[in-house]
């Protein structure tokens, strides 16, 4: 990695890259309004938990992981035989999964994509529902990428929470990246939204403090 790169601050670095790397060390979300809500880098870097392998067993291929980071879920997916691709706007993202030798491609999610209207399973997890700060922009996005008869997995916030926001990325220090748009949604915003987008919420369940719903499209 180059010096530059190496600086959490740095301007040239996307500011979901700067917590890819896995010696950084804590890394939080800093709103604008002075929350700081701690960031689960350290999962990323690690083999599926436990509420991992629920969203896993879950999964039906080819599954496309929306925001992927170093490939942990698809590349447990390979591994039991269920084609996974990850997308991640991160170059480090992209590098890592391929290293450990997952599949992933460089893209927004909001670009053309591979097999558009193939993936039977399509992943949000980590809080990627908050990708762009809109998420129904983004369930819409997701909904055009789903097969007729797929799923999209989705990992909500534990409480019943609906806010679009501006924040950073900031480690322990306060050094911070620039801003972005974000956004947070429980289960039952989630629903509301998947209900203005023809989408209906077939499953939810919890693992340890972490939780998660299936959508699907209305009359599937």
């Amino acid at each position: 990695m180059t010096t530059g790169e190496d600086e959490l601050h740095s301007p040239d670095e996307d500011p979901y890259a700067m917590a890819l790397r896995p010696d950084r060390g804590p890394v939080f979300l800093r709103l604008i309004d002075g929350r700081r809500i701690p960031m689960p880098v350290h999962r990323w870097h690690e083999r599926p938990t436990a509420a991992d392998t629920t969203v896993l067993e879950r999964c039906v291929g080819p599954v496309l992981d929306v925001g992927c980071g170093p490939g942990r879920l698809c590349r447990a997916l390979l591994s039991r035989g269920v084609f996974a691709l990850g997308v991640d706007v991160a170059p480090r993202a992209v590098a890592l999964t391929t290293a450990l030798g997952g599949l992933a491609i460089r893209r927004s999610v909001f670009d053309r994509l591979p097999a558009e209207r193939g993936w039977q399973t399509v992943l949000l997890i980590d809080g990627n529902i908050g990708i762009g700060g809109d998420p129904r922009g983004l369930l819409r996005r997701c909904r055009g990428l789903l097969a007729p008869s797929g799923r999209l997995v989705v990992e909500v916030d534990p409480q019943d929470v609906e806010e679009l926001c501006t924040a950073r990325l900031e480690d322990p220090h306060g050094h911070s990246g620039p801003l972005f748009p974000w956004a947070r949604l429980g289960s039952r915003a989630l629903r509301t939204a998947a209900e203005d987008l023809a989408l209906r919420m077939t499953e939810q369940w919890t693992s340890g403090r972490r939780c998660f719903a299936t959508l699907t499209r209305q009359g599937h």
